[in-house]
Formats: structure tokens, sequence, C-alpha cells
């Protein structure tokens, strides 16, 4: 082999390597950094859950206490998702529920639903959106009161019909320039109370031994 095939050689060889390091150290990086954003959403997600919980209203650890939920047609998701119950005692006293708005704008709109016992929303926060800046985002709560609307309502409050955007003939208010945005957030608020109603036999059933978890 002559010197100029075997510096050639070599330098494939160390081309190659370089580029396996880059390609190992760019899938680590990715892999850290895609471990700090999961972490700080389940952090946001757990304080925007606790958030939907009236203080004094339980006395377990709402996050420790999962709930299966599934429903692709009432929920949005197309996999089973966990609920969290809060619980005074063995009695549920709430039911945090996990819901998908599928046909938002510009995607998928991610919520929590917080109903009480009785089947009153506590009120909805939205986890993730895609939504417009300056139109579609005002479902943020930082951004507008708009989701404060839910609060206190229920399933026959109001009825069918008004479940739905004024435009539509309902009783939630719409944004200007931004209709589909409140319809998907208003339906899907809907579909997950319809599911509390027929799931709330199991949502509300009695934790085992009765103990408190203070």
């Amino acid at each position: 082999m002559t010197d100029a095939r075997r510096s050639m050689l070599k330098n494939a060889l160390a081309l190659g390597l370089f580029a396996v390091l880059c390609v190992g150290l760019v899938a680590v990086v990715h892999q850290l950094t895609q471990a700090r954003i999961e972490e700080a959403q389940r952090d946001a997600r757990g304080r925007m859950l606790l958030d939907l919980l009236p203080a004094g209203s339980y006395d377990n650890h709402p996050l420790d206490a999962p709930v299966a939920v599934f429903d692709p047609k009432l929920l949005g998701k197309s996999q089973p998702a966990s609920g969290f119950v809060a619980r005074q005692g063995a009695r549920a006293t709430a039911v945090i529920i996990p819901a998908t708005a599928p046909d938002g704008y510009s995607g998928a709109i991610e919520l929590l639903v917080g109903v009480s016992a009785e089947g009153r929303l506590l009120g909805v926060r939205v986890v993730a959106h895609k939504e417009t800046p300056g139109l579609g985002d005002k479902i943020e709560l930082g951004k507008s009161n708009w989701l404060h609307g839910f609060d206190g309502r229920s399933l026959n409050d109001p009825d069918d019909a008004g479940w739905k955007v004024k435009k539509d003939g309902g009783q939630f208010d719409q944004f200007a320039g931004a209709t589909i945005t409140p319809r998907a957030v208003v339906k899907a608020t809907h579909k997950a109370l319809q599911y509390f109603d027929a799931h709330k036999a199991e949502l509300l059933a009695p934790a085992s031994g009765g103990e408190s978890h203070e």
C-alpha cells in the first residue's frame, strides 16, 4: 500500500470516528434535553392539577391516586390515560380528567378538566396547544380569563344546546377572529363531563381501607 493510500485511509477512519462521536454526542444531548423537557412538563401539569382543587377539599395526594380513563370518542385520546382522584378519607371529592380537543385551529389542544363529586366543573386548564399567538392563545389563563367561564358549570348547566359558543347559539364566548379554538375547547369540556357522568361510579369509588394521607 502506498503512502498516499495509507494517508487517505487514515483520514477516512478519522472522519468516520469523528462522525460517530458527533452523532453519539448529539444523541446524548437530545436525550438529556428531552428528559428535562418532560420533567418540566410533568411539574407544570402537576401544578395545574392541584390548582384546580379547592383548598381543604382533599387530604390525600391526588398525584399519587391515578385512575385509568379511556374513551376515544369522549376524551379524544387513542390510548388510555391517567386521571387523578382527590379524597377526604375514603370519599372521593373530585376527579381531574385529561381530555384532548382534536379540532383546534392549529392541532390538538390538551386539557385538564376538574369535576367535583357532584358533577360541577372546578375548572379547565390548557396543558398544551399550538394555537395562534394573539388569537387562539386566549385559552391560556395567563392571556385571558376565558377559561373561568367554565367554573361551576355542569352537564345540565347549560343544557346540550347551550354547550356551544355564542356564534353557534350556545352560552360561551368566542374570541374575535378566532372561533374555532374556543369551539373546540367547549366541545371537549362538554364531552369530558359526559365521560364523568357515564363513569362516575368507578371514578368516585371509595378508597380501600378508608385512610387519609395527610
